[in-house]
């Protein structure tokens, strides 16, 4: 079955303007890139790499910040839990091997702005995200987390980015992939515990019960392993979020995004959302946070300047139609 025609839309057209152009740990930044041709993202704009970021930041507005649980505005901080992974642009370190930077943490100072809190980040590894939510250690989580039917019934959620998957291979390799057939067969790289993991699997199971070849699904604990499995030939492809291997390919010049895919599947426009712990009453600041900053203007400048544009939301919902559960 195919995307709506919404979801397709947004799909293909992230694949053709990025081409063109979650959550293994490092903390060596060009590593992560793997960078030959500079700081410049899949959009052309120069990208800053350095502790210095000179973030773009917007007003307070009392009306939204009013919206904050009392305890958080006695406190007077947000606590985001961000999973610190080797994912450029979303959140990874600087140069200075320490200062966390991206588009995500950007996101989150915003949305503190617009709250009048000091925004304390929180690096932990993807499990422990959860982990510190549910236990309420974490106010929120701003990292790359799709809304899924299952999370929802333990999460609130206030959307802020598309969620695409993006398929990088090799450049020059002729082979696209828009579908579960496409990667029959092949040897494919996918971080474990992840939406995209979730959706390699499907298909591999679809395509086995349609008698295709398997896929040869690899695991690797952070992406400078998978990267040098892919240019050494070992994988075929690595399927991950779409703007880290866009922004990948960028930095390179040896790779490509050879297909994209929503990351809810093919009946739902994924969506990534800052996320809470269920009805601890901070979603809806959050969500008009987002939409403040939608319509100020400092939400599309902060993805541009990582080369995010094509993930935009016109506007920030709650607990929108997620990733559906299986079975």
């Amino acid at each position: 079955m195919s995307l709506p025609r919404r979801a397709l839309v947004a799909a293909t057209g992230l694949s053709v303007s990025l081409v063109l152009g979650a959550c293994g740990s490092s903390s060596n930044a060009s590593a992560d890139l793997g960078g030959t041709k500079g700081s410049v993202a899949p959009n052309g704009v120069t990208v800053n790499l350095t502790a210095d970021q000179k973030r773009v930041t917007t007003a307070k507005v009392d009306a939204i910040a009013a919206l904050v649980p009392e305890e958080i505005r006695k406190r007077g901080t947000l606590q985001v839990v961000d999973s610190l992974g080797t994912v450029p642009p979303l959140d990874f370190h600087a140069t200075d091997d320490k200062t966390v930077i991206g588009a995500e943490p950007d996101l989150a100072y915003l949305i503190g702005d617009v709250l009048g809190l000091k925004v304390e980040l929180n690096p932990v590894s993807w499990e422990n995200v959860f982990v510190g939510l549910d236990s309420g250690k974490y106010d929120v989580g701003i990292t790359n987390i799709t809304v899924t039917e299952a999370r929802k019934e333990k999460y609130d959620f206030a959307t802020y980015r598309l969620d695409i998957l993006g398929f990088e291979a090799k450049k020059g390799s002729g082979w696209k992939v828009a579908g579960p057939r496409d990667v029959a067969g092949h040897t494919i790289a996918v971080a474990s515990g992840t939406n995209q993991e979730k959706l390699l699997i499907a298909w591999n199971e679809a395509n086995v019960k349609a008698g295709l070849k398997p896929v040869d699904i690899k695991y690797f604990q952070n992406s400078s392993d998978y990267y040098l499995a892919l240019s050494s030939g070992r994988i075929d492809a690595y399927l991950g979020p779409n703007p880290t291997s866009a922004f990948h390919a960028a930095q390179t010049g040896e790779t490509e995004v050879i297909g994209t895919y929503s990351g809810a599947g093919d009946q739902v426009l994924g969506k990534i959302a800052a996320t809470t712990k269920k009805d601890n009453g901070l979603v809806k600041a959050l969500n008009e946070a987002v939409n403040e900053v939608v319509r100020n203007g400092t939400y599309g400048q902060v993805l541009k300047r990582w080369g995010l544009e094509n993930e935009a939301v016109q506007t920030s919902e709650i607990n929108p139609p997620g990733l559906p559960k299986v079975g």
